[in-house]
Formats: C-alpha cells, sequence, structure tokens
C-alpha cells in the first residue's frame, strides 16, 4: 500500500547574492510510518564550479547537521518528527537551504528516499 510522504530538496547556494544553486540532498517526511530522513552528496567539482573559493568541508560538515537533526541528536531531541521536518524546510538565507516541500505516494519512505537522491542529486 502506497502512503503519502512530503519531502524537499536540499540546496546549496554557495554565494546567496547570485542565487545559483546545486541540489545536495533530499529530505524526507512520512508521518504514518514516523519516517524523517535525509540523504546527502556534495559534488565538490560542481560546488567550485558556482564559487571557486567555496569551503566543500564546511557545507559537508553543515550537511551532517542536517542528518543530526533529523535522527534527533542535540537541540532536535525534544522535537518531534513532523516539527523538524518543518524546521529544516522552513525558508532561510543561507548556504544551504530547502527547496519548496512536495508531495508524494511511496510504499517504502526509505527506499524512496534513494529513488529521489538518484532523480534529484545525484
Amino acid at each position: 500500500m502506497r502512503i503519502p510522504y512530503e519531502y524537499a530538496v536540499i540546496q546549496a547556494v554557495p554565494r546567496v547574492e547570485r542565487g545559483e544553486l546545486i541540489n545536495v540532498g533530499v529530505l524526507l517526511y512520512c508521518q504514518r510510518r514516523d519516517y524523517l530522513g535525509a540523504a546527502t552528496h556534495l559534488d565538490e567539482e560542481r560546488l567550485r564550479a558556482l564559487d571557486p573559493g567555496a569551503d566543500p568541508a564546511a557545507i559537508a560538515a553543515a550537511l551532517a547537521s542536517w542528518g543530526q537533526t533529523c535522527t534527533g541528536t542535540g537541540a532536535a531531541a525534544e522535537m518531534g518528527l513532523g516539527e523538524r521536518f518543518r524546521w529544516l524546510v522552513a525558508p532561510r538565507s543561507t548556504i544551504l537551504r530547502a527547496g519548496p516541500v512536495h508531495m508524494g505516494l511511496a510504499a517504502d519512505p526509505a527506499a524512496e528516499l534513494d529513488r529521489l537522491m538518484d532523480l534529484l542529486v545525484r
């Protein structure tokens, strides 16, 4: 049985003033399955094409914190899964941001996260 989920693409915007971005991950939230996951992949060559002075190590560390928020590490420990997802997809003007939230249907949220990574990021 396919069930609804929400997802957003994680984007790196190394020079916010230029508005250029690359997709670096996907967040997926499925309320019915109590599932919140993030998968990331930072293509350093594409990043440097947008900004030769970008710091891939710092961006990778920031991406890791998105995964930690999904698992409830640190300050997110007191938040429910839906709250964590909403916090992560809230608009922001930083190097990492979430794109618009989209809906879908899938039987297995984790497998769908992998599929979306292949389709939208890798």
